[in-house]
């Protein structure tokens, strides 16, 4: 227990007398037994766990005054917190403080102590508010696999945040388990997708890759994808699909949940359409390989080419395009890279036939993924993914105002031959690239999605 007073001696009698004892008056003070306090980060308008100190004063004729700063508040009984409060003299007391922040900064400062006739003492603070979330977990250790009563997709209802008009950003973490007995060793396409109820569609809002035999644990959430451009599609009960490619009967267990993230919005609308979505699994996408990248392209099943149509009062737009490559078509490139896996490329979105926006199917960095305790051929960098990451996610803006027009859109892919042989030990001869595409449109005033006509 700490005890911060004053001590004043008072000796009686003469100097060279002996006999004389000294008199220690009963001194006035105040006893805490903490000097310092350090609170967990929480969010802005909510309260942290409290934390408790005993506060006493002894020789004294007048109450205690406490103060708190702002950020902190303190109590007695634990229920009804203030930032001033008294102790009546001469007694002890059990304080209890919390950290209730009102801003996303850190707080410092310290609780006061005063009396008139001891030494105040002061309690030092600290916190720091973070933004304030709700979190909604939806599926929960959802088994997907192959055979045995298990499936490789599973959709479900689930209600999530019913308003979201003060969201600034929605994040959504996958979690992947290993079931007993271990995980598919194999890296497979995987996504999760959302159902617009008015066009009872699924859009698909991440995919991912999954590990070689082993799950996400090293993540401490799993992987995490903003999804804030499905925020219309993203409210009140909505229908969730998860799937994973896998062709085994271990497959995955996985866990999905979503941060709403309170906070001013860049802009009070949003509205999201699909323009192409080949996605369904990793051999549905695109074929890549013949003039102009398109042999043996079915133009109805396949169609690259789009009009779209934009109402007024846009103030954003943009694309939003998950694209993954898939085989060991050759011939292969000069450093042996087979397409669509390994072979690098830049595709582009062509706007009114003019090169718009490019994407570089390169590598991303795979030998520095964190889920680095695969059991596979992990790390070499494939063509835009990598094994138990998130399938980018590519971001091309409009620089101008597309209120109230129309364009024609095309995805192109940069020509290659297949010459249908394959790559030795691989039974796939083709090459496919599986694409999703989106057009996001936001403005601060009610608008229309986009129209798509082919």
């Amino acid at each position: 227990m700490l005890l911060i007073t004053f001590v004043l001696l008072i000796a009686c009698g003469g100097g060279d007398d002996s006999s004389g004892d000294e008199i220690i008056p009963e001194i006035p003070s105040i006893l805490v037994d903490k000097t310092s306090m350090s609170f967990d980060d929480t969010m802005v308008s909510k309260s942290s766990s409290t934390i408790s100190v005993l506060v006493e004063s002894k020789n004294v004729t007048s109450a205690l005054k406490i103060d708190s700063p702002e950020g902190f508040e303190i109590s007695f009984n634990n229920l009804d917190f203030e930032n001033s409060l008294t102790i009546e003299a001469n007694q002890s007391k059990t304080l209890h403080v919390r950290f209730s922040p009102t801003k996303i900064q850190s707080y410092t400062g310290s609780i006061n102590i005063q009396n008139d006739q001891a030494q105040d003492v002061k309690i030092n603070l600290s916190g720091a508010g973070i933004q304030l979330k709700f979190n909604y977990k939806t599926f929960t250790k959802k088994r997907l696999a192959w055979g045995s009563g298990f499936s490789q997709a599973e959709s479900q209802n689930f209600d999530l945040h019913a308003d979201n008009s003060n969201i600034e950003a929605i994040k959504m973490y996958i979690r992947l388990e290993c079931p007993a007995g271990g995980c598919d060793p194999w890296d497979r396409f995987a996504n999760i997708l959302v159902k617009n109820q008015s066009d009872d569609q699924f859009y698909e809002i991440a995919r991912h890759i999954t590990p070689y035999g082993v799950g996400n644990s090293q993540l401490s959430r799993g992987l995490e994808v903003n999804v804030t451009d499905f925020k219309s599609i993203l409210t009140g009960n909505v229908e969730l699909k998860i799937y994973a490619e896998t062709w085994v009967a271990s497959g995955w267990v996985i866990s999905l949940e979503f941060d709403y993230l309170s906070g001013t919005p860049d802009y009070k609308y949003y509205e999201v359409t699909p323009v192409i979505q080949f996605n369904r699994n990793s051999l549905s996408g695109v074929p890549y390989g013949g003039e102009n990248g398109n042999t043996q392209l079915d133009e109805v099943k396949f169609d690259l080419k789009k009009t779209i149509t934009f109402g007024p009062n846009i103030k954003s737009a943009h694309f939003r395009t998950i694209i993954s490559g898939w085989g060991h078509a050759t011939p292969a490139d000069s450093d042996g890279r087979a397409c669509a896996e390994w072979c690098f490329r830049t595709h582009k979105i062509k706007i009114d036939n003019v090169d718009k926006f490019s994407h570089y199917m390169g590598p991303i960095g795979c030998g520095s993924n964190p889920i680095n305790n695969q059991a596979g051929n992990w790390a070499p960098d494939r063509a835009g993914w990598c094994p138990g990451m998130v399938v980018p996610i590519r971001i091309d803006k409009f620089d101008s105002d597309v209120s109230n027009s129309s364009l024609n859109f095309e995805y192109y892919f940069k020509p290659w031959t297949n010459n249908f042989v394959g790559t030795p030990g691989y039974n796939n001869k083709n090459a496919y690239n599986a694409i999703s595409s989106f057009i996001v449109l936001k403005s601060d005033q009610q608008i229309e999605p986009a129209t798509i006509s082919n």
